[in-house]
């Protein structure tokens, strides 16, 4: 099987710990186990989230200089440095005799997208209100509540086209697990003269994810995140794991923006995507827990989501 497995911000990083490198590595140790028992059977790209670190990356320049880095050079910073880690632990847990490549990628946006005008996209740390609107006030940029916390929100447009996925395919058929469009990938549009360039924006991981997979013809995609399952009326005392759904059905109900809705979303566009007609198979998504990513797989755990 060919899959694609995306990775939430919290495999490296979770709320209130210090972004140090050894948090991240010591973070990413179990999933990277579990993944590498996936990559001993399957054909296997990963991709992962950077939320916490681009906005931490950001704020870091600002204090230095008084001027941070645009988020598209940020978001390839972080690609680098979630890449290196990723491919340091799979690497360990998967031994000798299969190669692990990092590959910076770049995603086409279009520069007419109305999230530019509505920032969303939830990025670095937490915090008050209070400190949020401190913040926001002194650096002029937009925020948003998170949850029962605030955070620095930027534009997150639709991702359109993989730049890189040429290579991408390359690597897979040579049997290399490509950890790829990190953070969404580099958000670029077209250039008057005919080249690409960066903008101010963080394209959603799971949403890049789910057009990555589908341009890959993958099996599977694996949208692993801090929970076991999508829940209907999450956060309630009615709240009950939803096993299996449709991509009809889970589109009719209604869920978190920030956190859960995009994940669900990724999943229905990447097993509706493409006419029927041309699969030699079906294909399938799956939302969970990092730790149940191998019963994910064979359905068995999460949510399982068929056209």
């Amino acid at each position: 099987m060919r899959v694609v497995v995306a990775l939430g911000g919290n495999a490296l990083l979770r709320r209130g710990e210090t972004p140090s490198a050894d948090v991240q590595r010591r973070n990413l140790h179990p999933p990277a186990r579990a993944l590498a028992l996936l990559a001993r059977e399957h054909a296997m790209v990963v991709t992962h989230g950077n939320g916490p670190q681009v906005g931490l990356l950001a704020l870091q320049a600002e204090s230095q200089d008084g001027a941070s880095q645009p988020l598209d050079v940020l978001g390839a910073q972080t690609q680098g440095m979630i890449g290196y880690l990723i491919e340091d632990e799979l690497r360990d847990a998967i031994g000798e005799g299969r190669e692990v490549a990092t590959l910076l990628t770049q995603v086409v946006v279009d520069s007419r997208d109305p999230a530019f005008d509505h920032p969303t996209k939830p990025i670095g740390p937490v915090y008050s209100r209070a400190r949020a609107e401190e913040l926001a006030a002194a650096r002029g940029f937009a925020v948003a509540a998170d949850g029962a916390h605030w955070r620095r929100v930027v534009p997150s447009p639709e991702p359109q086209r993989i730049l890189e996925l040429g290579a991408i395919r390359l690597l897979l058929e040579a049997g290399v697990i490509v950890v790829c469009a990190g953070g969404g990938g580099v958000p670029v549009v077209a250039d008057p003269a005919g080249g690409w360039r960066g903008v101010e924006a963080v394209v959603d991981k799971d949403l890049s994810a789910a057009l990555l997979a589908d341009a890959l013809d993958a099996d599977a995609l694996l949208l692993l995140t801090d929970v076991d399952a999508v829940y209907r009326d999450w956060g309630t005392d009615r709240a009950r794991p939803i096993r299996r759904a449709t991509a009809g059905s889970l589109r009719a109900e209604t869920f978190e923006a920030g956190s859960m809705g995009p994940k669900v979303e990724a999943a229905c566009r990447f097993v509706t995507s493409g006419p029927t007609s041309t699969r030699p198979r079906a294909r399938y998504a799956a939302i969970g827990a990092l730790a149940e990513v191998g019963a994910m797989l064979t359905g068995e755990a999460g949510t399982r989501i068929s056209e």
